[in-house]
């Protein structure tokens, strides 16, 4: 196990307070201090829930697994880093939420989209097959998959990766980009102490937790 998959595990293990914690996850945690960082997970959960109940969400992941994916994303982790983290952060709880050989990079991708943390990477088109912007705007019109695949000449497959994508791009623009801006500000902060850090997650979970209108036929 690499450093990295140690600390997001050794975080989702702290979180779900399993008894498995460790002396070395205690030296793991970031620079601000336990009841801080104890905070933050609190308040990412509260992120999580609202999500959970606005749009659903396509894993079987428990709301805590889903804080460590969206951890794993701010800390630049990539999806198998992540899977390997959850896969032995859940094999130390008496009764996980799903089976941990079960969950693979394609579960945290799914996962990742759940909550809008869309990478870079999720957009650039293998081979340039295609343009995204060009799919994302023909999901936006309502065509399904197979209308864009006969569009931009390329296979459904294909098409449904990509335009899976594009509907998460497509719903966090209607809300305003609201729940993966709370995670930023919730997530990329943790090296600034005192009252800045406190009304940054004040006003990220405001935000994104209050009433606000997503009604896309997608």
């Amino acid at each position: 196990m690499d450093e990295k998959t140690a600390e997001l595990r050794d975080l989702f293990v702290d979180a779900t307070g399993s008894e498995s914690v460790t002396e070395r996850q205690d030296a793991a945690r970031g620079t601000l201090s336990d009841p801080d960082d104890d905070a933050v997970d609190a308040r990412c959960r509260e992120v999580v829930a609202a999500m959970r109940e606005r749009y659903g969400f396509s894993t079987d992941l428990d709301d805590d697994a889903y804080v460590l994916v969206a951890r794993g994303r701010f800390e630049e982790a990539d999806d198998e880093t992540i899977a390997a983290a959850l896969r032995d952060a859940l094999e130390a709880r008496d009764d996980p939420a799903v089976e941990p050989d079960t969950v693979d990079g394609e579960t945290v991708r799914r996962a990742r989209l759940d909550l809008h943390l869309v990478r870079e990477s999720d957009r650039e088109v293998d081979d340039d097959a295609f343009a995204y912007a060009e799919l994302k705007r023909l999901t936006g019109a309502g065509n399904s998959i197979v209308e864009c695949a006969e569009a931009l000449d390329a296979s459904p497959d294909q098409i449904a990766r990509y335009a899976a994508v594009a509907r998460v791009d497509l719903t966090s623009t209607q809300a305003n980009d609201r729940f993966r801006d709370a995670f930023r500000d919730l997530l990329t902060d943790a090296d600034i102490e005192g009252s800045l850090a406190s009304d940054a997650r004040e006003d990220g979970l405001r935000d994104a937790t209050e009433d606000i209108e997503t009604d896309v036929s997608l």
